[in-house]
């Protein structure tokens, strides 16, 4: 079984989203801007569910 930290998620959901200009009338940031900045609130529930998954070997052949 393979985990995963949820910080690794996040900054690479973070990495997603400055690579886009900030425009909030562009969809494609609005959704990566509020998708990071919820899950950077509910990080104890997304590691949770991270580990749920790794479990479930969703993350055994992630290259990290």
């Amino acid at each position: 079984m393979k985990t995963i930290k949820a910080e690794v998620l996040l900054a690479e959901l973070n990495r997603l989203r400055k690579d886009l200009d900030e425009d909030p009338s562009d969809l494609e940031w609005a959704t990566l801007h509020h998708a990071f900045c919820f899950v950077s609130y509910k990080m104890g529930e997304f590691q949770k569910y991270l580990d749920e998954q790794a479990e479930k070997g969703a993350f055994d052949s992630l290259e990290t």
